[in-house]
């Protein structure tokens, strides 16, 4: 079955607050019920690292969790409002992995 309207994106999840500690597992498995309602599903892979240059010249480097998600741009649009207030960002990255996604299931439905 393709799904139709629904786009694979990929999002960067941080692993540690602007104070340093980082998010607890409990923490992230709220957002990961929120961004289930919302789109029906996520995968979550294992955390890897980054680092990239803010607008102000300052290098940040950190941890962070690359989750996939299936959704509509209107389900992934209230996914990235609502990650970059759950976990107080500045900013949140999401990229498309593909615009075409197709779920083949046992019996064909």
């Amino acid at each position: 079955m393709i799904e139709k309207g629904k786009e694979l994106w990929e999002i960067l999840i941080p692993t540690i607050r602007h104070n340093g500690k980082p998010f607890r597992t409990r923490y992230h498995r709220v957002w990961d019920e929120k961004v289930r309602e919302l789109a029906g599903g996520l995968t979550i892979l294992p955390p890897t690292f980054g680092q990239w240059i803010a607008p102000d010249s300052e290098v940040y480097k950190e941890r962070m969790i690359p989750v996939r998600i299936m959704c509509t741009p209107e389900a992934l649009s209230l996914i990235l409002d609502m990650t970059v207030e759950y976990y107080n960002q500045d900013a949140v990255l999401a990229y498309k992995i593909s615009n075409e996604c197709i779920i083949r299931t046992r019996d064909g439905i």
